[in-house]
């Protein structure tokens, strides 16, 4: 999954929200490295992408794309379940999505030591409000074109927006069916890490 839905499954207090962001740039054993709560956060997080990489629906969601886009349909994927959620918000949460993301982006201005390449793109993120931004497709095609600048082979991803628009409604029907059942996942593993950390 990409920003957005991490964000709205790691949990609302800020540490939940820090971690949840921080699972895509720090890498490796944990260790007392962040506070307990940003570390919780960031074991959901990969756990999230476990659960997710492994989901019948998603690997069937992928077996949409052509097999020469296969390698590139997880990307895809994950923007675009973004999207669907920021589209659909109200369906999968009570806070408004400005209200949300507005918090979100304030968490990030008030935590001093972000990992590094999150202290870079946290300004740029909150000006140019990127995860509310997800609501509009026409979004997709600025998004995709700034990952692909990060790959060692861009050309993966040319032409990948036109093929999510042309597999917008099998894909957007995997998502209403994948995401209640990650939401529930994502609540189940909290709760477990939460339990475990009380009887420690």
């Amino acid at each position: 999954m990409n920003y957005l839905a991490h964000l709205h499954l790691g949990g609302p207090r800020p540490g939940e929200l820090l971690g949840s962001l921080y699972g895509d740039f720090v890498k490796g054993p944990l260790q007392g490295r962040w506070p307990a709560d940003i570390e919780a956060g960031i074991r959901l997080h990969r756990q999230i992408d476990a659960y997710t990489d492994n989901h019948p629906l998603v690997l069937q969601a992928k077996q949409r794309f052509p097999s020469e886009r296969r390698r590139y349909a997880g990307i895809l994927i994950d923007l675009f379940f973004d999207h669907c959620l920021a589209a659909h918000w109200h369906d999968y949460a009570e806070e408004p999505l400005q209200q949300f993301t507005e918090r979100v982006y304030q968490v990030l201005r008030d935590e001093a030591a972000l990992p590094d390449k999150l202290a870079l793109i946290a300004p740029r993120m909150a000006a140019q409000d990127w995860l509310g931004s997800y609501r509009d497709f026409a979004v997709m095609e600025q998004v995709v074109a700034g990952m692909s600048r990060r790959l060692s082979r861009p050309e993966g991803l040319a032409g990948g927006v036109a093929e999510l628009e042309r597999l917008y409604v099998p894909l957007q029907q995997d998502f209403r069916e994948f995401y209640p059942q990650l939401q529930a996942f994502a609540q189940r593993s909290s709760t477990g890490m939460t339990d475990r950390h009380q009887a420690s």
